[in-house]
């Protein structure tokens, strides 16, 4: 993004490198060719990196923006378990993995914060992004999250923090690393670690422990797009150590349908508050599967 369009909405081109990877034109071999690779990994590790999706020169401006409104940040430490819970169940042993609490300490921008003229609003809100996702994720179409608080967001680490072992609601998360850590601030997760039928407590208990077994780490750095399935995947961002610099990731949240607003009890503990559409739609709400969280 230049000097001369900084001020101005930022387009497509400005943001993504539309020479090596042509969203923007379906047809495509190089297009074809980032969608073929990104679909086999998320069929065999449940995971996809698209690396330097982002131009350099975009990826200092969404961190710019990020560093912008960080004021907004809203910050939580919790001790929690994998499925964002914060008290012990007495239906299960001491130690077992629902009864196994870490520190979770970091930070959310919210959805709200950014206007629709920003180069991160821009980008999340480009349908060629959303087209591109979701034949990477082998799905019709995908729209951008209803929820005004966590369609669009940024997950800050500051020095010291970590987003400890968890599992996602949704079944994908689409995230951009903008700014990484000196050191650590690493993005760790085990995949498919559990099922809809089957919860997988062992392995996610070992886990839990410190054992390594089936944990991937990736080395990602700023530009670079990660589509995750992180419903049936444990994972975490590791600490980032008190004498680095923060780590910034955009987060963009799509769904399958249009209209869909997150759950009130994980609104509020990653934005410390909800809105009168978080309520309405927690009435009427139908589970998709009976997993913990």
């Amino acid at each position: 993004m230049t000097d001369t369009v900084r001020d101005q909405a930022a387009t497509l081109a400005d943001l993504v490198d539309l020479e090596a990877y042509p969203l923007d034109q379906p047809e495509h071999p190089r297009r074809a060719e980032a969608v073929a690779q990104a679909q086999d990994g998320l069929r065999t590790v449940g995971c996809a990196v698209i690396k330097d999706l982002i131009r350099p020169e975009a990826v200092a401006a969404l961190d710019r923006e990020i560093v912008e409104r960080k004021h907004t940040t809203h910050y939580s430490t919790q001790v929690i378990n994998p499925y964002f819970h914060v008290d012990p169940n007495p239906e299960y042993p001491d130690d077992h993995a629902v009864n196994t609490f870490l520190e979770r300490s970091s930070g959310f921008i919210p959805g709200d914060s950014w206007e629709a003229s920003s180069a991160t609003d821009v980008l999340f809100r480009a349908p060629e992004m959303a087209s591109f996702i979701a034949e990477c994720l082998e799905i019709p179409e995908l729209h951008c999250y209803a929820d005004p608080l966590a369609g669009l967001t940024a997950n800050i680490l500051d020095p010291g923090q970590q987003f400890t072992w968890h599992f996602d609601t949704n079944d994908f998360a689409v995230t951009v690393l903008v700014a990484e850590a000196d050191e650590g601030g690493l993005f760790e997760y085990v995949p498919g670690i559990r099922s809809a039928e089957d919860e997988g407590f062992d392995a996610i208990k070992a886990v839990l422990d410190g054992g390594r077994a089936g944990v991937h780490t990736l080395e990602l750095r700023p530009g670079d797009l990660q589509i995750f399935r992180g419903r049936y995947s444990l994972h975490r961002v590791s600490r980032v150590p008190s004498h680095s610099r923060a780590r910034h990731a955009a987060i963009f949240a799509y769904t399958r349908e249009p209209g869909v607003i997150g759950r009130v009890e994980r609104t509020r503990q990653l934005f410390g508050r909800v809105l009168p559409e978080h309520l309405a739609a927690e009435e009427a709400r139908v589970r998709s599967d009976e997993l913990l969280d």
